[in-house]
């Protein structure tokens, strides 16, 4: 089950999960109908995220998935890129706290257990950059919950991405670590391993532009870090 599958990274992630033999069904949650989409196994359920029973019908939809017997993952790809700086605090904070948050609630109250989050490099609450703060705020809002494990997912500059300009994207690759280039697609083919690697420990894991390559292009079967 994601939310914010409609997104840059977001359709990365549901192309790679597309791309999973063992994945049987994706369930987007949007706050409006999109584009149909061509693989059956894709379904759209419509949830006005601003209502305040939009967590508890998150936790009825994740109790009939989980019901069915198969193993049920929750992944958040919300972002709302260049376009942060154009938001008040208080709007970021609504959508990356209270949505996402009311989304991870609504996913653990109804069985699932393991999450996957997009956040950013270098997030932590203490921060005085508004958008690493409120990214901050994020994870620790969503490792509250209390999911048997989390990965929390924190690239660099995004390349592929509309949002990210040619140029940004090609002085990135000048940057080297965590805080450099790393590709959509690695993004959304790491979210799949993540899921795919039934053998995970528990607890939080971060994952950077590094780890998010190896996950991308471990052959299958075979260690993803």
């Amino acid at each position: 089950m994601i939310i914010g599958g409609t997104g840059q990274v977001g359709d990365a992630v549901m192309r790679a999960l597309a791309a999973e033999p063992s994945c049987a069904e994706i369930v987007m949650v949007n706050r409006k109908a999109a584009s149909p989409n061509a693989d059956p196994r894709v379904r759209q359920v419509i949830l006005d995220t601003a209502d305040a029973s939009f967590s508890g019908e998150v936790t009825k939809l994740a109790q009939e998935m989980v019901a069915q017997g198969d193993p049920v993952y929750g992944a958040c790809c919300v972002g709302v890129g260049k376009g942060s700086r154009n938001w008040s605090e208080q709007d970021l904070i609504a959508l990356e706290i209270g949505i996402v948050g009311g989304f991870a609630r609504g996913c653990r109250a109804g069985g699932i257990t393991r999450f996957a989050l997009l956040s950013a490099v270098g997030s932590t609450s203490k921060s005085r950059i508004r958008y690493v703060r409120v990214m901050g705020l994020k994870e620790e809002e969503v490792e509250r919950t209390g999911f048997r494990r989390l990965a929390i997912f924190r690239p660099g500059i995004i390349a592929g991405n509309v949002h990210t300009p040619g140029y940004v994207a090609w002085l990135g690759r000048l940057i080297p670590g965590s805080f450099g280039v790393v590709e959509q697609d690695d993004i959304g083919r790491a979210f799949a391993a993540e899921f795919s690697d039934r053998a995970a420990a528990d607890g939080t894991v971060y994952y950077e532009n590094g780890a998010m390559r190896r996950m991308s292009r471990a052959p299958k079967g075979h260690p993803r870090i």
